[in-house]
């Protein structure tokens, strides 16, 4: 079908939404199509959307209004809308009635039907529209397209039952699916065998991975036990749900080897009433004691998280409430966010009654507080030597490698080119506020970091 057409994808929105990018990338050079840089030459165009926040889904509208000359110069490219807004059906409506330049969208459900879609746009004048609205069975071996062969994503479950208020994921991305174990377990392999370094699994919520599984009782720290013992230096995991991290879970990670010792934990707010309404089914409470549970078994720990400000009816007290947990937890790193509201999330029907002015002035109060943290965390590795996955150049300088540590620092250091893709030892000279300059020491052998 491709006959030596080219293509090009725009990715916006998580990991998940990278990773089906992969596999979006895999199925249409599986079809023969060539995959191009070149947005003006390119014979299909296709915008992979992200709908978690209202400026996500501002850039894509934006995006496909910049595609109309393009369709216009080149009637026959193909113009695609995919990922997490076209299962939205408000903005279907608004892409039928205000794009006329698009040819086809189709949802996160039904990525494995793209050869049938590009051949129906090829085929129809008018616009193809396929989106399930009920998510189908998990599709194994689908073709996948990584860059380059230092980290990749792997998959281990889809969608999300946990309903926050604020969230359109559920809605977006469906009901939880798992994968069966022995197919990531096999993912996992081929990717040691082909050379990666690291690999992510990636879940909307990962530790509920495994509950949807009727014949086997198995759960994250299964699957962590499981990949742990084969030969890939570091395995991460994201994102994490506070309600389901097990105790289990942290076991396995206190056993070191190659689970790297970070953990990314979302908190949202540190006030009671706010986390209600916000549905995180966890207290402020039930929150630190897994915290504290986890610094108990996995002492060298990393804790990072997620913060949202200014949801509605936040107070200044209660709001307060989440930067006194901070202070309790210390975390070394936090994605901050302003409230956004989100069409079709029962966040939508309250009212969005936190001033605009009031919520960047917590925003930045609160930001504040997250370098000050993260200041401290990395003015420790002065001196230290420690252990870099150099993944290339400085995005600022191109004479600078870079790379980061298995607790997710930033570390920028000067070293032969042979060593990217390779774990090299680097000694930290200077700790910055959100990166760490450091000298090349040598190589490290992947064995040596395997225990």
């Amino acid at each position: 079908m491709g006959n030596e057409r080219t293509f090009l994808i725009k990715t916006y929105g998580c990991q998940m939404n990278a990773h089906d990018t992969e596999v979006i990338a895999g199925i249409l050079e599986a079809l023969g199509y060539q995959a191009t840089t070149d947005i003006n030459t390119a014979d299909v165009i296709l915008i992979n959307t992200c709908a978690i926040r209202e400026n996500a889904e501002n850039k894509v509208f934006s995006e496909i209004g910049n595609l109309k000359h393009l369709k216009k110069e080149r009637p026959d490219i193909l113009i695609g809308v995919c990922g997490c807004m076209s299962q939205e059906e408000s903005v279907v409506n608004k892409i039928l009635k205000s794009y006329q330049n698009v040819d086809m969208i189709f949802g996160t459900h039904n990525i494995h039907h793209l050869p049938e879609i590009l051949e129906e746009a090829y085929l129809s004048k008018a616009m193809v529209v396929e989106v399930w609205s009920k998510e189908g069975d998990v599709i194994e071996n689908l073709p996948k397209v990584r860059e380059g062969n230092i980290k990749a994503w792997v998959n281990i479950m889809y969608g999300c039952d946990k309903f926050c208020t604020y969230c359109i994921v559920p809605f977006t991305r469906g009901k939880e699916r798992s994968r069966r174990p022995e197919d990531i377990i096999d993912e996992v392999r081929e990717l040691a065998r082909e050379g990666y370094k690291e690999i992510t699994l990636l879940g909307q919520n990962v530790n509920s991975y495994g509950k949807d599984l009727q014949d086997i009782e198995y759960d994250l720290g299964d699957l962590l036990q499981a990949i742990s013992k084969i030969a890939i230096p570091r395995v991460r995991f994201t994102t994490s749900h506070p309600w389901d991290f097990t105790d289990h879970m942290i076991d396995v990670i206190s056993e070191g080897g190659n689970i790297v010792p970070h953990i990314h934990l979302p908190v949202q707010s540190g006030n009671n009433a706010v986390l209600k309404i916000m549905g995180r089914k966890y207290t402020r409470e039930s929150y630190l004691d897994l915290v504290k549970r986890i610094k108990d078994r996995i002492p060298n720990v990393a804790l990072t998280t997620d913060i949202i400000v200014g949801y509605p009816n936040e107070s200044e007290e209660q709001f307060e409430e989440t930067l006194t947990l901070y202070d309790e937890v210390g975390f070394e790193h936090a994605y901050t966010y302003l409230y956004s509201q989100r069409d079709g999330t029962p966040a939508a029907k309250m009212k969005d009654n936190v001033p605009l002015d009031v919520k960047k002035e917590r925003l930045q109060r609160l930001n504040k507080k997250v370098g000050h943290y993260s200041q401290i965390a990395m003015s420790k590795y002065e001196g230290q030597t420690v252990t870099v996955l150099c993944e290339g150049s400085s995005k600022k300088d191109d004479q600078v490698l870079a790379g980061y540590t298995d607790k997710n620092k930033l570390v920028n250091f000067k070293a032969p080119k042979e060593m990217i893709g390779k774990l090299v030892e680097v000694r930290i000279d200077e700790a910055k506020q959100y990166s760490l300059n450091g000298s090349f020491v040598k190589e490290v052998e992947p064995e040596m970091v395997i225990q």
